[in-house]
């Protein structure tokens, strides 16, 4: 009926058949065994990695801004929102573990707190530097308000209200981050310029007691002088007379004065500047007979 060579071809399809029904049997196996190890954790790091690029690339840019010398307006909010999206992206990029897999459980919470450390470090450092920021504003604000009408107490309490608001819109929802230390700092740094500027004060009020003392001196020194010679000299009048004389169309001027009982008479040939503006005659022209300026003051 059949030849032996028909039967020994159709054991050979069967065992050929057989092979590849095993081959693909062990692969399945091992499949499966290689997604429940190390292949899980290489597609966890590979949405990890793409996510931590993204988020220091936005790191980076408040970096840059903070190191322009400019505050951050609330950077606490942008530190939760960079954290929080992130660990949204990798929830819902990465592989959800198989149900069971405690190994694959436990690699899947290790990444997503992994991911929030590492994105919370260089937040934290920018943090630092918007605090170091906001406490020179603090004294700034100090500084001037100490040269205001306002008290020394008013002017701490404001700059210290002005340092924990902005220092709070700048804190994260971390018990990690904290600017209490920060706080001390500042209220130390309050008080030496308070005592500073008290010293400043002291110094110049000294001096200004100093400067009126010598006035004082001088003008008793004077006074004497004055007194002295009156003795001298004997009663002086209290008048003092002056006069002054052009004569026209020349630079001869006579002028006479009469102070403190002593009389003074002075010949000049001087050009009168105002001669070509008012003419030969001058200002007084037509004031006094004869163009004679006279003045006179009372001592009392």
């Amino acid at each position: 009926p059949y030849p032996l060579r028909y039967f020994t071809s159709k054991m050979m399809q069967i065992a050929t058949l057989f092979s590849l029904l095993v081959s693909v049997s062990l692969l399945k196996s091992i499949s499966c065994s290689t997604v429940s190890g190390g292949s899980y954790s290489s597609l966890c790091d590979s949405v990890f990695c793409r996510i931590i690029d993204d988020s220091t690339k936005e790191i980076a840019t408040l970096k840059s801004t903070i190191d322009e010398g400019s505050c951050i307006p609330q950077f606490g909010q942008k530190a939760d929102q960079i954290c929080n999206t992130a660990i949204e992206r990798f929830s819902q990029e990465a592989p959800l573990p198989d149900d069971g897999s405690k190994e694959n459980e436990a690699i899947y919470d290790k990444k997503v707190e992994d991911l929030e450390k590492i994105l919370d470090a260089p937040l934290h450092v920018v943090y630092l530097k918007q605090l170091s920021l906001l406490r020179e504003k603090s004294l700034k604000t100090f500084k001037q308000a100490l040269t205001s009408e306002g008290t020394e107490f008013e002017a701490m309490m404001q700059a210290d209200e002005f340092y924990r608001k902005e220092a709070a819109d700048a804190t994260r929802q971390n018990p990690e981050w904290s600017y209490a230390k920060e706080v001390q700092g500042l209220k130390a740094s309050l008080l030496e310029i308070a005592n500073r500027s008290r010293k400043v004060a002291e110094v110049r009020l000294q001096a200004s007691k100093q400067s009126q003392q010598a006035m004082q001196y001088l003008q008793q020194q004077h006074q004497q002088l004055m007194a002295v010679q009156q003795q001298v000299s004997g009663a002086t009048s209290p008048w003092n007379v002056g006069m002054a004389y052009r004569v026209p169309d020349s630079n001869i001027n006579l002028s006479c004065t009469y102070q403190q009982g002593r009389g003074n008479i002075q010949l000049s040939c001087v050009p009168d500047e105002a001669a070509s503006l008012l003419g030969p005659n001058g200002f007084v022209n037509g004031v006094t007979p004869g163009n004679v300026g006279v003045s006179f003051n009372i001592n009392i």
